[in-house]
């Protein structure tokens, strides 16, 4: 399974049980989860009890058929898909009406479920300018802001790095980002902020998290370079990160979206353990 491929299965309706709570939340003041697609060789239900075992809150990138498994276990759908694919989204006008179509059914899906977040893109540039392509994300998703918003889930706008594993995407820098869910203006469009993608294409992560922190909803870590563990291999200090973003009372999810090299559930409890602040 790959990132790309978890996001664009469509799935039906399922109703879960009602949520419980987690055998062992972790002592720090960070909602931590773990992206589902970094660990595809291990069931969804082994990977659940064990993150539920050391603490995380929910599981990211999960699709409806797997609600009920995380809620077997006490974990929330932190974030699900939303409408688009990272290629091909809102920065088109010419695919409005079908991503409109289709955010509208996820946003229902997840607000029946009680899934707080669903994410969302801006497409490749191919060839588009900046500005245009801003204009036309801010008209799309100004067309379910009220949807999302009524249903009470956040449509998150993710921030990629186009350097090294997204080329040509649009929305990879954090000011973009901020300037289309500024200009939407609903409480309920926000920034994913992957942390790993900016650190690639801008550096300068907390200073930015800080100033920002009003238009992000969510966050995905992973070790710069190579996306992998969160140890003294990479250039962040993410103890020091970590406890920035809580300082801030931020209260949604922080979640782990690294492709660990080393046995994957040592290294999800190291990283936990990491950020618990």
């Amino acid at each position: 399974m790959t990132r790309r491929s978890a996001l664009t299965i469509s799935t039906a309706l399922v109703l879960v049980p009602a949520h419980r709570e987690a055998k062992a939340a972790p002592a720090g003041r960070l909602k931590q989860s773990a992206a589902r697609w970094c660990y595809s060789k291990i069931s969804l239900d082994d990977l659940c009890r064990q993150a539920a075992e050391m603490g995380l809150s929910g599981i990211d990138l999960v699709n409806s058929e797997d609600w009920p498994t995380l809620r077997k276990y006490g974990l929330v759908p932190a974030m699900t898909p939303g409408a688009g694919t990272i290629p091909v989204a809102w920065n088109r006008k010419e695919n409005h009406e079908r991503l409109e179509k289709e955010m509208r059914e996820n946003i229902a899906k997840a607000a029946e479920a009680k899934v707080p977040n669903v994410i969302t893109f801006s497409g490749n540039r191919r060839g588009m300018s900046d500005s245009e392509g801003k204009d036309n994300c801010i008209a799309g998703l100004q067309r379910v802001k009220k949807a999302a918003e009524d249903a009470g889930v956040t449509i998150c706008l993710e921030l990629l790095n186009s350097k090294v594993d997204h080329k040509d995407y649009m929305c990879d820098h954090t000011t973009w980002g901020v300037d289309v869910v500024k200009a939407v203006d609903s409480p309920r469009v926000k920034l994913l902020y992957d942390i790993y993608h900016m650190q690639i294409m801008e550096g300068d992560v907390i200073r930015t998290i800080r100033d920002n922190i009003q238009w992000i909803a969510h966050f995905h870590t992973g070790g710069v370079p190579g996306r992998h563990e969160l140890d003294d291999t990479q250039e962040l200090q993410w103890r020091t990160v970590a406890k920035a973003i809580a300082d801030l009372n931020y209260q949604g999810f922080f979640a782990h979206e690294f492709v660990p090299v080393k046995d994957p559930i040592a290294s999800l409890k190291q990283a936990v353990a990491l950020c618990t602040v």
